[in-house]
């Protein structure tokens, strides 16, 4: 959806990014004053602790900087909204929400910043949903000039979900339909993606932190970054996986969990990696973490093939043979709606 322009410009007001009306849903943590790309002063929200930057792989952090899933939510009865920001030229856009619908998506890639005109009249909820991928730091927001501004925050059940660059979508064509933002919207879940593209390996800092995180359901998709990277093998890759779970679980004893195995991922069902693997052997090692954890008394974690999400009949959306497109993100959420989302979390 293209930006909204009214015929007149709207003359605006500055808000504050630390004003606590503004709620930053999806986050982490959120630094003001920040250096962002480019060295430009702004504000950045974090996937990751900002205290621990030094204690988390520097791949890691890079991605944890990206703010995939983060919307700062208000209530107001704005007509424009606009902001400064300093994006990378590989930025995803922003998307504007109002009261749930989509309103907006505009490319920030390379770009100053973001106005939207002609927003519905009277109070609403808005999100301005950041993207999804790219370096990012916003340096300001406004709203017209005598607009009010309430707080808003979302108090809908919390869902996290860790993953790869397959549960980040950077191929998704804006925020709002990465798979993981099509499933929390249509389920009424309150998101915070953990999606990092290529850094989805077990880290003890990444358990540490969903332990730490409030959440009514959670999912984990393991085992593509691992395979990609040979970064565990047959010997340590289940173990790795339930010492991981074990972590969350003393955060979480029993909230559903669902792990997912790898989707399809066309040569890499038969070519064996570094140390041994190939997927169908990944999805078998991800199989037995869960059948050991159910057998050691976690009745609320829960198996999922990813080739039911997403298998070899889809091949065709997955340009690179790896990564789903905007069309691939969006049959897998559905998948993801039907197969997990409904009878895991929504019936919880």
């Amino acid at each position: 959806m293209d930006q909204r322009k009214d015929a007149c410009v709207t003359s605006t007001h500055s808000i504050s990014l630390d004003d606590p009306r503004l709620s930053w849903e999806g986050a982490i943590d959120v630094v003001h004053g920040e250096a962002g790309p480019s060295q430009s002063k702004g504000t950045r929200p974090w996937r990751m602790p900002s205290r621990e930057i030094g204690l988390w792989h520097p791949e890691l952090v890079i991605r944890a900087s990206m703010p995939a899933g983060v919307r700062i939510r208000f209530a107001t009865d704005a007509r424009t909204i606009a902001g400064t920001v300093v994006a990378d030229a590989e930025s995803s856009p922003i998307d504007v929400v109002c009261d749930g619908h989509l309103v907006a998506s505009i490319p920030v890639a390379g770009q100053p910043g973001f106005r939207v005109d002609g927003l519905p009249a009277g109070r609403k909820v808005v999100e301005v949903w950041l993207p999804q991928f790219g370096p990012f730091a916003i340096t300001g927001l406004e709203v017209d000039a005598g607009a009010t501004i309430e707080a808003a925050p979302d108090d809908r059940p919390r869902w996290v979900t860790y993953g790869s660059s397959i549960t980040q979508c950077r191929a998704a064509p804006s925020p709002t339909v990465t798979w993981p933002a099509i499933v929390s919207r249509r389920s009424g879940l309150n998101l915070t993606c953990l999606g990092y593209g290529g850094q989805c390996h077990l880290d003890i800092g990444v358990a540490r932190l969903m332990r730490s995180l409030p959440a009514s359901f959670l999912s984990i998709c393991a085992g593509i970054n691992v395979y990609g990277a040979a970064s565990l093998g047959p010997r340590t890759f289940t173990s790795a996986l339930t010492g991981f779970v074990q972590i969350v679980r003393e955060g979480h004893p029993v909230t559903p969990l669902a792990i997912v195995s790898p989707i399809w991922g066309v040569r890499r069902e038969t070519e064996a990696n570094a140390v041994g693997f190939t997927l169908p052997a990944m999805r078998q090692a991800v199989a037995e973490a869960v059948d050991a954890l159910r057998a050691h008394g976690d009745r609320h974690v829960h198996y999922v093939d990813g080739l039911e999400l997403f298998g070899a009949a889809d091949a065709h959306l997955l340009p690179d043979d790896l990564h789903p497109d905007g069309a691939g993100y969006a049959l897998l959420a559905e998948r993801f709606l039907d197969r997990v989302a409904t009878p895991l979390f929504c019936t919880a």
